[in-house]
């Protein structure tokens, strides 16, 4: 019986002593160093955000913003709104000039000039 708990022993010292050299080995990584004075904004995982010059909805479904400490990096989403606006503000444009040469333009239509011939 002692034999057995001697072996017990043995086994319970070599545990603790590879769980020890593990840690150890764990713990003795280095940081990597602060640059400055680490209040710089960090550094993002994700590329910059941005859309193409003529984006569709697939474009704006795909769109993915990093996260900050309070949710999202509002220059991102700054960044990809005044391009939506800007975009948005020239299709706006298109259409009300169209609009207004249709009004100009009384032109007939090819339905009615098929009907005078």
């Amino acid at each position: 019986m002692s034999v057995f708990l001697v072996f017990i022993a043995i086994l319970l010292a070599a545990g603790l002593a590879w769980f020890a050299v593990g840690v150890a080995r764990g713990s003795s990584r280095a940081l990597p160093p602060i640059e400055g004075d680490g209040l710089e904004e960090p550094p993002t995982g994700l590329p910059p955000v941005l859309l193409p010059e003529h984006p569709n909805p697939e474009d704006i479904d795909a769109v993915r913003f990093a996260l900050a400490f309070r949710g999202y990096r509002m220059d991102q989403v700054d960044q990809v709104l005044a391009r939506l606006r800007d975009r948005i503000s020239v299709q706006a444009a298109l259409i009300q000039a169209l609009t207004a040469q249709l009004k100009a333009e009384p032109a007939a239509r090819p339905e009615e000039q098929a009907a005078d011939d």
